[in-house]
C-alpha cells in the first residue's frame, strides 16, 4: 500500500471503517489537520471519522487531550510518550473505537540535535492498547507533513484492518 496515493489510501480505510462499523479520530500537531481534511474530502465520512483536534499547543494538548504537563516536560511535545497520549486523549475524548495522533518537527526551523527537522512520532490507540511509530522525514515543510499524514493513515488502516497491538517501537 505504500506507493497508493493518499486519496486512495483514504478511500480504503473509509470502506474498512464502514465494513467493520467502527469510528475513527484524529489528534494532529505537526499535521496541523491535514489527516482531518484528507478524510472529510472523501464522501461518506461522517460515517466513521468522529472528528479531530488540531492540538499545536501545549495548552491545547493537556486541556483537551489529557496530556499530562509532566509528560511534556520531561519528553518535550515531539516524543513517544506524548504521541501516545495525543491518542487515548482524542480516544477518550470522541469515543471513537481507534485514535491516530502525530506530533513531529515539520521544518524548515524549530528541529536541534536531539530533535531534528522531521523527526515525527505517529500513534494509533485502540482498546487493547496504543502503538508508537518513530520517523524522520527528509523533505521540506510540505513533503515531510505529508509522508506524516500517509504515514497515520497506513498506521490507522492496518489497525482498524485487525493489525495486533503493541507499545512504543
Amino acid at each position: 500500500m505504500e506507493g497508493e496515493s493518499l486519496a486512495r489510501l483514504v478511500e480504503l480505510l473509509q470502506a474498512r471503517c464502514l465494513e467493520r462499523g467502527v469510528r475513527v479520530a484524529a489528534a494532529e500537531s505537526c499535521t496541523g489537520g491535514l489527516i482531518a481534511k484528507l478524510i472529510t474530502d472523501v464522501p461518506g465520512c461522517s460515517g466513521y471519522f468522529c472528528g479531530g483536534v488540531v492540538s499545536y499547543s501545549n495548552e491545547v494538548k493537556t486541556s483537551l487531550l489529557a496530556v499530562s504537563e509532566e509528560q511534556l516536560a520531561a519528553h518535550g511535545a515531539v516524543s513517544a510518550q506524548v504521541a501516545r497520549s495525543m491518542a487515548v486523549g482524542a480516544l477518550n475524548a470522541t469515543r471513537a473505537d481507534f485514535a491516530v495522533a502525530v506530533t513531529g518537527v515539520s521544518g524548515p526551523g524549530g528541529g536541534s540535535p536531539g530533535k531534528p527537522v522531521g523527526l515525527t512520532y505517529v500513534a494509533v490507540a485502540d482498546s487493547l492498547g496504543a502503538e508508537v511509530r518513530r520517523f524522520v522525514w527528509a523533505g521540506d515543510r510540505a513533503a515531510n507533513r505529508e509522508a506524516s499524514a500517509r504515514a497515520a493513515i497506513l498506521l490507522l488502516l492496518e489497525r482498524v484492518s485487525g493489525g495486533a497491538a503493541s507499545e512504543t517501537r
